[in-house]
């Protein structure tokens, strides 16, 4: 039974009308709910699983023109995990309108695929309803995971490279280095920084973050790479 309320609920969530509404219907029903195995969200979980990662790679590989494969692998990697793409469901509220069946309790919130696989499959019908068209979905979908982008390279860097340079520069320079940014891009709701690092005369090369403090610390990661400090072992 289609539910209205939780259709439109939905489309204002995402910020895109349907065409087709029988698409986000089937977006938002679990397995669970219905007794037909192609009446739920499985089929355009299969096919949003894949969308999100083209976007989050194009993203990643526009935003960070500097970093390596093997670093966008894992930065990707998490970035469309079941356990990200949960916590955006849950964050925007698209978890609460999934329809499930009466066996599954809800009362610890939804299991992390379940939450994972609505964000997915609602990613598939846009996808589907849009003609194969990616700019909606960009739209509703960059500025949610970029946090979480933002997040994982955090996370990457728990030491402090800014910190760990300067200790260096002055242990082993007699200067401080000093960060410059060099050029800012992108939208307000999706702003870039390029920054770079100097250590006297010496300039290192430049990168690009989704935050000032982002850019800076992989600037000096990149410059502590360059004057060959073995990062590993400052663990």
């Amino acid at each position: 039974m289609v539910d209205l309320e939780s259709l439109n609920r939905c489309e204002k969530i995402i910020g895109y009308k349907f065409n087709e509404i029988s698409l986000l219907d089937a977006a938002l029903t679990h397995s669970s709910a219905v007794a037909h195995h192609l009446h739920n969200y499985e089929r355009l979980e299969f096919l949003g699983d894949a969308v999100l990662g083209l976007l989050v790679c194009d993203h990643v590989y526009t935003i960070y023109p500097d970093r390596r494969e093997g670093d966008l692998t894992v930065i990707k990697a998490a970035a469309v995990s079941r356990k990200t793409c949960a916590q955006i469901s849950n964050e925007i509220g698209l978890s609460a309108l999934v329809r499930v069946g009466a066996g599954m309790n809800r009362s610890g919130g939804l299991p992390m695929s379940v939450a994972a696989g609505l964000l997915e499959a609602i990613i598939g019908a846009m996808y589907v309803d849009s003609g194969g068209s990616l700019n909606a979905i960009r739209q509703f979908l960059l500025p949610l995971i970029g946090r979480h982008i933002d997040e994982i390279i955090r996370n990457q860097h728990d030491q402090n490279y800014k910190s760990i340079l300067q200790h260096h520069a002055q242990r082993e320079l007699g200067t401080t280095p000093v960060y410059h940014l060099q050029s800012e891009s992108g939208l307000d709701h999706d702003k870039q920084f390029q920054v770079y690092v100097t250590i006297g005369t010496d300039r290192y090369e430049s990168q690009w973050g989704s935050s000032k403090k982002i850019a800076e610390q992989l600037a000096a990661k990149a410059a502590l790479e360059k004057l060959g400090v073995e990062l590993s072992n400052l663990h």
